[in-house]
């Protein structure tokens, strides 16, 4: 991988013969956990501005029609998080000869809490082929990272790494976006005239905007009232009205951006589909009728049998609905295009034709893109020979990847199987893996919360999730903690498990899968990113954190894993004990600022009216924990939290507790049921309901 410093540049041409499509990771970790930032791109003309609004990509305005960038979502990596763009520079309009790749913060962050800063680019094989690190950041709320540009008609990457104080507003005021400040924060302090100027030359890096800080403005997009339709790829940007913004499950716009706050729904003239989360009322005669379905699942002879329907179903509605299936293949390097999918196909391998479960082609200017699908369900393992095979085939017949489906879960250092890649062969392919897990959160994300085209492509995605769901279906993600499960519960409980042991570290690997498959779920029904939070030292593998993982588990007992859902700012963390056999959710709470200590106790068991009776609180004061209690005890008395030597409250802390599962399986009894069931739960009964106490409390009046 070739490493760039700032200002540096370099051709993609000389590095990679298959640059023609690109993913960029802009990845960054944190110590405490806390750390986030949100990605952008814009498209610049010959001028260095936009050509219009509608060329700034952010998590309001995720992808572009023509497929040219697609902002693919954060992803988990072993020091923290990692948030990809998929770029097909081919399809890129002509007229567009630069684009800018950045990020930013909100909530008062600043880069300079972030670690390890770093932009990676990747070929369409999947292959890094270029790296940058960012080691100067300090108070800046939004940086560019680096910029792809046009230069004789080869595109070329520029390692840029300056930032702005004026968050996402100063980044795209400098760049020609039209930003009218919302009438509830106020006027703001911009960035000045001489910064919004973007002249640059030829090969130097890009200039800086680095302003005051300022309250960083709404964007919404809404069409202009005119005499005649103005087109919806030219929206005015206006001010955000307060209580107009449109819910989760209503219309979203995929040909301009939306807004720039977070988690306030999209607002155009243009129409996208959503299902509502409640059923309609049935026409039944009894409870005992079952509805019709699409993909009706039967009882299965055999695992093949459900490997070729699944298979089938899959593919089939990722063909008829372009948004499902450009969401499932675009972090692979596949661009936007047609795309037709097959079965049962047979290719020519030595004596012997190998029949893959399934082959998909994507066609865009004339050009095909093409993977090779295996597919395994009910929790049936991938074989290395299978796969090998498959590499060799699509190697020799110019296939762009091989992808694997199973109910398992990819972890970073740890590879599913493992195949050999011919260095000499001059084409490469990308070994790349879903699970079934990963293909129901996209389906859910789609039909819940973005929306699709039209009704028929939203009621195939909900035929296609109620059959991912379905018990016979045998596509329910990770549902096995493996053989080394129940060694390990015993060698706990007798105290016989010493530190070195690989069914440990066997039981994390499967404990750390089980916690990114929550992740899905959970962000499915949310409709938000939902993540593990990494707390590495800086510099560490993988497989070095999770052997000190299993260090620990076999010194303490417990399994314990950190969630972050996007846009919150308290993590809930989830501890398996297995020595006391119990599951703890809990969650820190600050206080609010402000208020008497007597106030604030009271607000916080009002803002836990619907909790359960058995919530723990426990009251944390500065150097130490305070009084604590269940929720049962405290209602008809709060102040039983305050401390008794007067310390000041910093915070609380919540919990709830649950048995655990013994089996090492999915059953009713089984251990990943328990810990799904104790998440639900506490974030139903408890998250759900802190909003009005997080909020800050005003300050109390001078006597």
């Amino acid at each position: 991988m070739h490493e760039l410093t700032k200002g540096a540049n370099v051709g993609l041409a000389e590095l990679s013969e298959d640059a023609g499509s690109v993913i960029v990771g802009l990845s960054w970790s944190s110590a405490s956990g806390a750390g986030d930032a949100d990605v952008s791109v814009l498209l610049l003309d010959a001028d260095g501005k936009v050509r219009s609004d509608a060329d700034f990509y952010f998590y309001n305005h995720p992808a572009a029609e023509d497929g040219s960038v697609q902002l693919l979502g954060k992803a988990p990596t072993e020091n923290g998080s990692e948030d990809r763009i998929g770029l097909d520079l081919t399809a890129l309009p002509d007229e567009v000869r630069t684009v800018v790749i950045a990020a930013s913060q909100y909530g008062g962050a600043r880069f300079g809490d972030l670690d390890d800063l770093r932009m990676i680019v990747s070929d369409r094989s999947g292959e890094a082929i270029l790296g940058f690190s960012i080691t100067d950041a300090t108070v800046e709320t939004a940086f560019i990272f680096g910029e792809l540009y046009r230069r004789n008609e080869e595109w070329k990457f520029r390692a840029v790494g300056q930032g702005y104080e004026t968050g996402l507003a100063g980044l795209a005021t400098d760049f020609g976006i039209d930003v009218v400040e919302d009438e509830e924060d106020g006027p703001g302090e911009g960035a000045g005239e001489e910064e919004r100027a973007g002249a640059r030359a030829a090969d130097e890096p890009l200039a800086s905007a680095a302003g005051t800080t300022a309250p960083e403005p709404t964007l919404v997009a809404v069409p202009v009232a005119a005499p005649e339709p103005a087109p919806a790829s030219a929206p005015a940007v206006i001010p955000a009205q307060t209580g107009s913004a449109t819910a989760p499950d209503t219309a979203t716009s995929d040909s301009a951006p939306a807004t720039a706050t977070r988690r306030r729904g999209p607002r155009t003239a243009k129409k996208k589909v959503t299902l509502p989360k409640t059923a309609k009322k049935s026409l039944a005669e009894n409870d005992s009728w079952k509805p019709a379905r699409l993909f009706p699942v039967p009882s299965y002879k055999s695992d093949r049998e459900r490997e070729v329907r699944a298979t089938s179903v899959l593919l089939s509605v990722m063909a008829e609905v372009p948004e499902f299936g450009r969401r499932l293949t675009a972090a692979f390097g596949a661009p936007a295009g047609r795309m037709q999918t097959f079965t049962e196909v047979s290719l020519p391998h030595g004596d012997t034709p190998r029949r893959p479960d399934g082959v998909i082609r994507v066609e865009r200017a004339g050009k095909l893109w093409t993977a090779l699908v295996e597919t395994k369900t009910n929790g049936n393992p991938l074989k290395s020979e299978q796969v090998q095979d498959y590499m060799d085939i699509a190697a020799r017949r110019g296939y762009e990847a091989v992808i694997t489906l199973s109910n398992d879960v990819a972890l970073e250092g740890t590879p599913l199987v493992d195949v050999k890649i011919d260095g000499r062969r001059k084409h490469k392919v990308a070994l790349r893996h879903l699970s079934w897990a990963e293909v129901a959160h996209q389906a859910q994300m789609l039909i819940r919360h973005e929306g699709v085209g039209n009704a028929a492509h939203a009621w195939l995605l909900q035929e296609l999730l109620h059959y991912l769901q379905h018990e016979n279906s045998g596509c329910h993600g990770f549902q096995n903690m493996g053989p080394a499960w129940v060694p390990v519960r015993n060698g706990i409980d007798t105290e016989t498990l010493c530190q070195g042991d690989p069914r440990a570290l066997e039981v994390v690997e499967s404990w750390e899968r089980l916690v990114r498959q929550v992740c899905l779920r959970l962000g499915g029904e949310l409709g938000q990113k939902v993540l593990p939070v990494q707390r590495a030292r800086r510099g560490s593998d993988p497989m070095s954190r999770r052997a000190e993982l299993a260090d620990r588990l076999c010194e303490d007992g417990r399994l314990t894993a950190e969630v972050r859902m996007d846009g919150a700012q308290n993590i809930l963390t989830v501890t398996a004990d297995l020595r006391t056999g119990r599951i703890r959710t809990s969650m820190e709470v600050a206080a609010p600022e402000g208020g008497y200590p007597l106030s604030v106790v009271k607000r916080l068991v009002r803002a836990l009216a619907e909790a359960p009776a058995d919530l723990h609180v426990e009251t944390l004061v500065e150097g130490g924990n305070g009084p604590r209690g269940t929720l049962e005890r405290l209602r008809p008395e709060p102040g039983d939290l305050l401390p008794k030597d007067g310390a000041a409250i910093t915070g609380f802390r919540l919990s709830l507790f649950k048995g655990m599962g013994a089996s090492r399986g999915s059953t009713e009894s089984g251990f990943i049921r328990s810990v799904d069931d104790a998440i639900d739960r506490f974030h139903g009964s408890v998250v759900a309901h802190l909003g009005p106490f997080e909020r800050r409390a005003p300050a109390p009046a001078r006597a």
